[in-house]
């Protein structure tokens, strides 16, 4: 029967709740050819299995020593001390362990499992749970395959752990992940500058909800902090890296760099722009007035002059005096 890989990988992935990679694999599959190097060479062909299990049913073979000598040599000291002793027992225990048992699973194991092959195994497997709707899917992540429950059963599994419901993130905080998932690493500012508000409370909760962190620090005046994205910010969206993003044209960083220095050097729009006068009033309305031309002080009235006798008016009913 021929190795099959994928009941191996199968088992691989129900055996661990980290994710399996395909170098991991890789990995597995040369520490069980450099064990099976190690292992010794026997003196002579080891009886049949089911020769054994007769042997031990008839009480001829005792366990310990099972597999250490041929049936019909071994020597009744050694059995007696291997039945005693645990040394033996071990040897006779790697041995069976080492031994191909099921040539499915370790018969012809092939010294090179490529990345092709791999993954051709786990989309098959990945079919097979879909298929069969059981309660659990194969997933790819950034870090490799997992096992995991399908979302239809999350109430459930909630309630086993005696865990709340999770808290849906806010339209405000998406936002300011998006803008930091596309133009990462980005500062506070550069975010408050594209979304045209404070960026505060949904980055604290995105710091909170470990779907961001801080990268380091940005290369201009006041050194401000930047942040980018965490690895479980990949398995949130359900992507493997940020190159499977969706393209996004508002979000490009090319774009928003040109946007930002335009912003930044833009013309900020004066009177003449809103269609208002040029003309500075000023603040206080008496202190640019002009200023009047001093007027002349009024003269006093002079006292009436005596009118002269030859100016004087004459009475005409007045007979002039002699």
């Amino acid at each position: 029967m021929a190795f099959n890989l994928k009941k191996v990988l199968k088992a691989l992935l129900l055996s661990t709740n980290q994710p399996l990679g395909v170098k991991d694999i890789q990995a597995a599959f040369t520490r069980f050819h450099d064990q099976a190097a190690r292992l010794p060479v026997a003196e002579a062909p080891a009886a049949a299995p089911s020769a054994i299990a007769a042997a031990m049913s008839e009480g001829q073979i005792p366990p310990a020593v099972e597999a250490t000598a041929p049936a019909g040599e071994m020597d009744p000291g050694a059995a007696g001390e291997g039945a005693a002793g645990a040394t033996p027992a071990t040897e006779a225990e790697v041995i069976i362990e080492e031994g191909p048992q099921d040539p499915e699973l370790y018969s012809d194991v092939p010294s090179l499992i490529t990345a092709t092959q791999i993954r051709e195994a786990m989309d098959q497997i990945a079919a097979e749970l879909r298929a069969a709707d059981d309660g659990v899917l194969l997933i790819e992540g950034n870090n490799g395959y997992r096992i995991v429950t399908n979302p239809r059963f999350a109430r459930w599994v909630r309630i086993l752990r005696q865990e709340p419901p999770p808290v849906k993130l806010s339209q405000s905080a998406i936002e300011t992940l998006a803008v930091i998932a596309y133009r990462q690493p980005v500062t506070r500012g550069e975010i408050e500058t594209i979304r045209g508000v404070s960026a505060e409370a949904g980055m604290n909760k995105l710091l909170e909800r470990e779907l961001i962190y801080v990268v380091g620090r940005a290369d201009t005046p006041g050194r401000p902090i930047q942040y980018g994205t965490t690895d479980q910010f990949l398995e949130f969206v359900g992507v493997k890296s940020l190159d499977e993003l969706p393209a996004s044209d508002v979000l490009s960083s090319r774009q928003i760099d040109e946007w930002l220095k335009t912003t930044e050097t833009a013309h900020r729009p004066n009177d003449s722009d809103m269609g208002l006068s040029d003309e500075q009033l000023p603040l206080d309305p008496t202190a640019d007035a002009p200023a009047e031309a001093p007027s002349e002080p009024a003269e006093p009235p002079s006292e009436a002059a005596e009118p002269s006798p030859e100016t004087a008016p004459t009475n005409p009913e007045t007979p002039p005096s002699s």
